[in-house]
């Protein structure tokens, strides 16, 4: 049983920040219903290719996109725009502890499915909602998505190669980090709020937006600007207040050198033959190293050109000097740190047959985090969720299918 296993939780948000959330909740044990538009369901199921294989290599419907963030959950269509979807949501209120969307703002107040609304229906409920801008301020009624928000919230200011090389831009990161960030801080307001519930028997409502998150998790680099006034700069991998701490060229590819302290910069010069840099007065010391950046990259770069990616990890990592090879995906799963971790699981799945998921990183030693639900079909729980917690019969059922509803 999960530390959530009590817990019920209605999810009417869709692509990545709000599923993410409800897929942390669901593998610590919540039951978590995914609502979705009859037919078209959640946007991510089209975003496409590539695609979940079936057990022949052919492609099944099942995104990639989708797949990573719906596991454990149900599924069930609901035209929330028709009266009858409307009262089908306020029933699954009643039976919830906690909804979440991302609606835009004031859109589910037209359909009597905003808190305001909802906690008439059911007073110690939990509502979250997620938007680009939060429920307040002169932006807020505008659509926001994670990649303006990298840019607004000051992200892609600081990545990317410095702007002084020749080709250089601001950069976006890999993944939805304003998303997935923001997803995560839904996950622990959520569960604050749980708790506050549970000691006082109050519910309440939770806004969070991709904006707010975004500029919180620029952590130093926020706090740096706040502290002295100055704009920091992008700086490609390197690090602005530790050097060397980034990438450096090998004689067949890229390595990460993170050099935290003298000690280590002295145990990383002394391997690559290169000890007299230690006792350079401009090099001595972490401040003085990053005043003359300039000159000491050049030299190291000169001096991990001469070895291979392999000879310099198996030195470094005898001397006690933090580093790391960039890999890619296949090299990641091949990685035999992330195998003994099992973070690649397998589960089964209707249309793929076995579907390939990566675990939660989640590692309690009590109630520990359990795949019980691939991610769902499109609508393949909406029979199940109507006949058990609506009590509906199939009659019922079958006249809300007729007229669209479900």
């Amino acid at each position: 049983m999960g530390s959530l296993s009590h817990i019920r939780v209605l999810d009417l948000s869709r692509v990545l920040a709000g599923p993410w959330c409800t897929q942390n909740l669901a593998d610590l044990g919540a039951d978590v219903i995914k609502v979705e538009k009859p037919i078209e369901g959640d946007d991510t199921r089209h975003w496409g290719p590539p695609f979940a294989k079936d057990l022949k290599g052919q492609d099944t419907s099942e995104t990639a996109y989708y797949i990573c963030i719906n596991r454990n959950k149900r599924s069930i269509t609901v035209d929330i725009s028709k009266p009858e979807g409307q009262e089908i949501i306020r029933q699954l209120a009643l039976e919830s502890d906690v909804i979440i969307e991302n609606y835009k703002v004031g859109q589910l107040a037209k359909y009597g499915l905003d808190y305001e609304s909802l906690k008439k229906v059911k007073s110690n409920l939990i509502y979250c909602s997620i938007t680009g801008f939060g429920q307040t301020g002169p932006y807020a009624n505008r659509p926001g998505y994670d990649f303006i928000v990298q840019g607004m919230g000051g992200f892609m200011s600081v990545t990317g190669e410095p702007s002084d090389l020749e080709g250089s831009s601001p950069q976006k990161a890999g993944v939805a980090i304003a998303d997935l960030f923001t997803g995560m801080y839904a996950s622990t307001a959520i569960l604050a709020a749980i708790v506050h519930r549970d000691r006082t028997g109050q519910g309440q409502y939770i806004d969070l937006a991709l904006l707010d998150t975004q500029v919180a998790v620029m952590a130093n680099i926020g706090s740096a600007y706040l502290c002295t006034g100055k704009i920091p700069q992008r700086l490609g991998n390197a690090s602005p207040i530790i050097v060397p701490y980034q990438t450096f060229p090998t004689s067949d590819g890229w390595i990460i050198i993170a050099s935290g302290n003298n000690s280590q910069f002295r145990h990383l010069v002394t391997a690559g033959g290169e000890a007299h840099l230690a006792d350079n007065p401009l090099f001595t010391e972490n401040p003085t190293r990053v005043q003359h950046r300039k000159e000491l990259i050049p030299l190291l770069e000169a001096m991990t050109q001469k070895k291979t990616k392999a000879e310099w990890i198996y030195l470094l990592e005898q001397a006690g000097v933090p580093c790391g090879p960039i890999n890619n995906l296949k090299e990641v799963f091949e990685n035999e740190q992330v195998q003994a971790r099992g973070v690649q699981i397998s589960v089964p799945h209707p249309t793929a047959g076995s579907m390939k998921l990566v675990s939660s990183p989640m590692h309690l030693s009590e109630t520990p985090v359990e795949v019980r639900l691939a991610p769902p079909t499109l609508g393949q729980h909406t029979d199940e969720i109507l006949r058990d917690r609506l009590k509906l019969d199939l009659r019922s059922i079958q006249e809300l299918r007729i007229k669209g509803i479900v």
